[in-house]
């Protein structure tokens, strides 16, 4: 059972001095990323998205639930950039956790990832295909429908071709080449923008500010079911019903951190890339919706293509059309940037061995994952032909929000771990490993054990309580790490019942009375402890290109926002990611476990020892244990009889 469970917690080692070292093409630059931040983003949440929230849960305060939706969309973004920064390596999050947290973990992550990316392929498939059969009368959808019918609970009302042939067409293209694609997204988005500009530029000479200050007598039906009017119609709790749901049109930027081995300069260009889209996408979503909600009453607004209908009730047909070309532009882009991340993170799941191997090879020609992309690209084209996908978008919601929570986990784990970024230097003056069964993290350099660290010494309670109200070290340490660690456990433990509370109190409302403040204030100040006693550890002090300001403050909140967003989705999306769990881990225990990287031996461990120097006597200081030394004798020791296990167990060969 001990060694069944360090397999599960075995991490992954990442040698900065080959980082640049990939098989795949490095064409990708700064620009490229933000490009593709932009376009993956800003489709269909900015042509249908906006309109509807407007005129079902915010009114004009639509403009507020972008700001609030950006807000929590860029807690997530820093702790992306600052990974991109230290990590940077294709797989995103999965990489992420697989460094920080262990296998299991990385796992659950990067199955949950194929499961957003497919869905949001085939959901913008669809998408893609309804509006263009939209613009010729619906011709397609009639043809099917009157020709193959279905009529299964679940599945389309009809197998919708267009959509299968629309996402072969980009999987042929994103297997041709990166830079390839790259272009025809760079095309596409600038096109977009272009037509965002227009429609903002253009919308502001017919607005009317009255618009935004509606009585309710001027309501239809007196307001029944259009709020109360002015800003905010449907009070604040509509206003942050929208900004959930506005959260999610922000999904998308995250694949700019897949691209981590096909960038020319990755530790700057991911940071500076995540910040620039999320800053343009949001000016890009207030705009329109603050010119949309001034150009005609909410009310008025059409669910499916607010836009255009705007524009027609102010006589600028001409407008239709130009805002047609930025729609099929915007979702080819968010089709693009959602099909883009998913054969990369498949190929760094491949290539670690957690999935079968064969996903992880490249094609020498066009250097591109070419299985990975093909087959992934038949599996969403599938679903986009077949599925219903209304009741499969909140599945999504779940991968993203729960890759979101463990990236801002792992930013608070490195931050207060007791280890530097590895070079090539490192091996000729220190040992790089300090446990063979540990598979260690971007390989730690452990700083020295002393026998004055409370650690070794007095491990009491009182040590940990002293340790979290004052810290006296300078440089993390043993004591400083598991202490930023458990408070880190238990912040999210806090979170999940506050969470819980919340939910419980916004449903009922009426009968909570003061007993849910009561619990909320204990548990916030709870956290603000907690927060207070990480704050005062000491942090690493690897040099990175980007770090999350306000640590621990950010991560946490980001955290905070997910997890609550996670539980406000429904019962049905939970049994559904259930099921698709259930089919992870039958993969991941019958395959994965046994075939990982993890599990081979690592030889650079023997390496590195031999390069040692070996001490003139058992007395010297590195078996002493003395301040000089990087471990004590007893470390030694252990070290060496697992290095003999180690060698016993390997082909001769390599012995």
């Amino acid at each position: 059972m001990s060694s069944f469970g360090q397999k599960l917690l075995r991490r992954k080692f990442v040698d900065l001095s080959s980082v640049t070292n990939t098989q795949l093409a490095r064409c990708l630059t700064t620009l490229d990323l933000t490009a593709l931040g932009i376009g993956s983003t800003l489709g269909a949440g900015i042509y249908v998205v906006a309109g509807q929230v407007a005129k079902e849960k915010a009114g004009p305060a639509v403009t507020i639930s972008f700001l609030i939706a950006a807000l929590a969309s860029v807690l997530a973004g820093l702790c992306y950039a600052e990974f991109g920064a230290r990590v940077p390596k294709t797989g995103s999050a999965y990489v992420y956790s697989y460094v920080t947290v262990g296998e299991f973990v990385a796992f659950i992550i990067g199955w949950n990832l194929i499961l957003e990316y497919v869905i949001g392929t085939a959901s913008v498939a669809r998408a893609w295909s309804s509006y263009f059969d939209s613009l010729v009368d619906k011709v397609i959808q009639n043809f099917f429908k009157d020709n193959m019918p279905m009529d299964i609970p679940g599945f389309s009302s009809y197998p919708d071709f267009f959509a299968l042939g629309i996402t072969l067409l980009l999987a042929v293209i994103l297997a041709v080449g990166v830079k390839e694609s790259s272009t025809f997204n760079n095309i596409f988005t600038g096109v977009n923008l272009l037509v965002v500009t227009y429609v903002i530029i253009c919308g502001f000479f017919k607005v009317d500010i009255h618009n935004w200050q509606l009585k309710p007598s001027e309501l239809p039906g007196n307001g029944t079911d259009s709020g109360s009017g002015g800003f905010m119609p449907f009070g604040f709790s509509g206003m942050m019903s929208g900004a959930a749901t506005c959260f999610y049109a922000f999904v998308g930027f995250d694949c700019i951190a897949t691209t981590g081995e096909e960038v020319k300069n990755p530790q700057k260009a991911i940071p500076i890339s995540i910040v620039i889209s999320l800053i343009a996408i949001f000016v890009a979503y207030f705009g329109i919706s603050a010119v949309m909600t001034l150009m005609c009453p909410y009310y008025l607004l059409d669910e499916d293509a607010p836009l255009p209908d705007v524009f027609d009730r102010v006589g600028w047909g001409v407008a239709r059309y130009i805002i047609a070309v930025g729609a099929i532009c915007g979702l080819s882009t968010s089709l693009l940037g959602a099909m883009f991340p998913l054969p990369r993170v498949i190929y760094a799941m491949a290539s670690d061995g957690i999935v079968f191997r064969s996903l992880a090879t490249i094609n020498e020609r066009f250097k591109t994952p070419l299985i990975a992309t093909i087959i992934s690209g038949i599996f969403a084209g599938v679903m986009a032909m077949m599925f219903d996908l209304s009741e499969l978008v909140d599945m999504m919601s779940i991968g993203t929000l729960l890759a979101y929570t463990l990236v801002g986990v792992c930013v608070l784990l490195l931050r207060y771990r007791v280890t530097v970024m590895k070079t090539t230097s490192d091996a000729d003056d220190s040992i790089n490993h300090s446990s063979s069964d540990d598979c260690d993290v971007i390989s730690p350099k452990r700083s020295p054990i002393h026998e004055s660290d409370p650690l070794v010494g007095d491990t009491s309670y009182k040590v940990w309580l002293k340790a979290m109200i004052r810290c006296e070290e300078s440089q993390p340490t043993a004591l400083t790490e598991k202490l930023a660690q458990f408070n880190v456990i238990l912040i999210c433990m806090i979170i999940i019942v506050l969470s819980f509370v919340l939910i419980f109190a916004e449903e009922n409302l009426a009968n909570t009375e003061g007993w849910a403040i009561t619990i909320v204030a204990v548990l916030v100040l709870s956290i603000i402890f907690l927060l207070y006693s990480i704050r005062i550890q000491p942090e690493n002090t690897q040099k990175v290109s980007f770090k999350v300001p306000l640590l621990p403050v950010l991560p946490v909140l980001s955290v905070f926002v997910n997890i609550y967003l996670m539980l406000k989705l429904s019962s049905a999306t939970w049994i559904r990611f259930g099921v698709w769990m259930f089919l992870g881990f039958l993969i991941y225990f019958s395959y994965g476990i046994w075939h990982s990287t993890g599990s081979e031996p690592n030889l650079e461990e023997y390496v590195l020892l031999a390069d040692t120097p070996t001490p003139s006597s058992p007395s010297s200081d590195l078996l002493s244990g003395s301040d000089d030394s990087l471990f004590d004798g007893e470390t030694v020791r252990r070290s060496r009889d697992k290095d003999v296990e180690k060698t016993a167990s390997l082909p001769d060969t390599k012995k």
